[in-house]
């Protein structure tokens, strides 16, 4: 080997560069191996589903006093979230990095939500003014910075959805969003708002109080730790004071059981009530503002008020009394609720009495009632058949006189009658006995005219002719059988005998 190919030390030139280059090569994969461990170990996945809370450990300044999160790259909790995908150099010596869900909120429900960090309440409030946009409200830097956003309950809810929340800003609570179903409203006390001046306990529409107008059927996204809220049930309400209820009916205790009250002479005993009663929507507002929930209004008002009223009436009247009067205590004690619940905004709209009394309270008084009504209706019963009696009785007068009447019309009637016909028969005898004058006196005056012509003789000859003529006397026979005298003579007494016979057969 020649001088020229080596050093002074005897190694070869090449060789020793060879060395070199494999010294230099070493040295950076080593550097390559810790800048990819580096890399590795300060990268961060964030999925989909996720957001990163990031805590600043180093080279930061100190966070102002009273924050807690970090808006201008001080150390602590930073305000800005690591989104999901890769996000390199975040080195866990100088960086924490916590990993949170999203923040789901399922239909039905909303998101109360407090801030830890953010501007001290205005004086006078509780809850943070309510946001236009809820989305910047949820962005923590420009919540604690453009936003001016206050720390403490905020007034702005979350409807549902997925929101990626800084949870080291936010707390969360879920609850029911508010449901007014048919045949409900919903009734309003406001922690928030102006305070309104007014003699009456309710206030208007957002002032703070109880709201003087209810909410109607619907979903409504309220804050219910900030606004409190009464479901009022608007449809007509039967409660039964009995020991046994029917269908609908509310209970006003266990067991039920009637409203035992003490009559003015004494006596104890159980009265079946009912009563229906409605708290109107315009008229609900008082009612829970004056008293509270449904189980109140029954419970406080509605209750005493009816076992009070019915006590108090019964002891105005002794028991028999009460029993005989129930229709009147009932209308009187409807009339009373009426007045005393309608200043709480309750419309009594019947009252109703069932059962009173029973055999062990008033079983004797009961059957001294039962045997003074059959008497009373013994009583009744002969008084009607007396004055049926008399009915009958004067029926019968009547009718007899009414007999008498139409015989004595009958009898004054038939003696008009006899008058009539003896009138006639008078009249008609005397036209008889006129006519009779009048033939006479024709006949004696034809008489005498026919004697002056003919003579006397002959004109009795000529009568007895006619006679003969008219009454078909027979004379022929009597005349030949006579023996002397003349014809004249016989025909005479022939004439004469047929005049007696015919005589003689009118007689008979």
């Amino acid at each position: 080997m020649s001088a020229q190919n080596t050093n002074w030390d005897g190694v070869p030139v090449n060789m020793r560069r060879i060395t070199k280059f494999t010294g230099a090569g070493v040295v950076l994969f080593i550097i390559l191996i810790v800048v990819l461990i580096l890399a590795l170990s300060s990268t961060v996945n964030i999925a989909g589903d996720e957001v990163g809370i990031v805590q600043k450990k180093l080279l930061g300044r100190k966070l102002p006093s009273g924050r807690i999160i970090a808006v201008n790259g001080e150390n602590g909790i930073q305000a800005d979230m690591l989104m999901p995908g890769w996000h390199f150099w975040k080195f866990p010596w100088m960086y924490k990095i916590d990993k949170k869900k999203d923040i789901q909120i399922k239909d039905g429900m909303v998101a109360l939500v407090t801030a830890k960090d953010g501007k001290s309440l205005p004086s006078d409030t509780v809850y943070a003014p309510e946001w236009e946009d809820p989305d910047k409200m949820v962005d923590a830097k420009y919540f604690l910075t453009e936003g001016n956003g206050y720390k403490g309950p905020q007034l702005t809810v979350l409807k549902p959805g997925n929101y990626k929340l800084n949870t080291s800003l936010f707390d969360v609570k879920m609850v029911p969003v508010l449901n007014v179903k048919v045949g409900q409203v919903a009734v309003v006390k406001s922690n928030v708002g102006s305070r309104a001046e007014t003699d009456d306990r309710l206030v208007p529409v957002g002032s703070r109080g109880v709201w003087n107008k209810a909410q109607g059927e619907g979903k409504y996204f309220y804050n219910t730790e900030a606004y409190e809220v009464t479901l009022i049930d608007i449809r007509q309400n039967k409660v039964s004071y009995t020991a046994e209820m029917e269908q609908g009916e509310r209970a006003i205790g266990q067991p039920n059981k009637p409203i035992d009250v003490r009559s003015q002479d004494g006596f104890t005993f159980p009265v079946d009530v009912r009563i229906t009663y409605q708290v109107e929507p315009e008229n609900a507002p008082r009612a829970v503002a004056m008293i509270g929930g449904d189980e109140l209004i029954l419970d406080k008002v509605v209750t005493p008020r009816v076992r009070a009223v019915f006590r108090n009436n019964a002891e105005k009247v002794k028991a028999l009394d009460y029993v005989k009067s129930r229709t009147v205590q009932q209308d009187q004690s409807l009339e009373m609720l009426r007045a005393d619940l309608a200043k709480y905004g309750i419309k009594v709209l019947d009252v109703s009495i069932g059962a009173v009394g029973d055999e062990a309270s008033l079983g004797t008084l009961l059957k001294t009632l039962t045997d003074r009504e059959i008497a009373l209706q013994e009583q009744l019963t002969f008084e009607e058949q007396q004055r049926a009696a008399e009915k009958e009785k004067a029926l019968m007068r009547t009718v007899q006189e009414a007999e008498e009447e139409k015989r004595l019309a009958t009898a004054a009637y038939g003696v008009k009658v006899a008058d009539e016909d003896k009138k006639k028969i008078i009249i008609n005898a005397e036209a008889e006995a006129e006519q009779v004058k009048l033939v006479a006196e024709a006949k004696a005056k034809a008489y005498e005219m026919i004697s002056e012509v003919v003579g006397p003789q002959n004109a009795a000859l000529l009568e007895i002719m006619k006679l003969v003529a008219t009454d078909n006397i027979q004379i022929t026979p009597d005349v030949m059988v006579s023996g002397g005298g003349s014809t004249a003579e016989a025909l005479m007494g022939t004439m004469l005998k047929g005049m007696l016979d015919k005589q003689g057969k009118v007689k008979k």
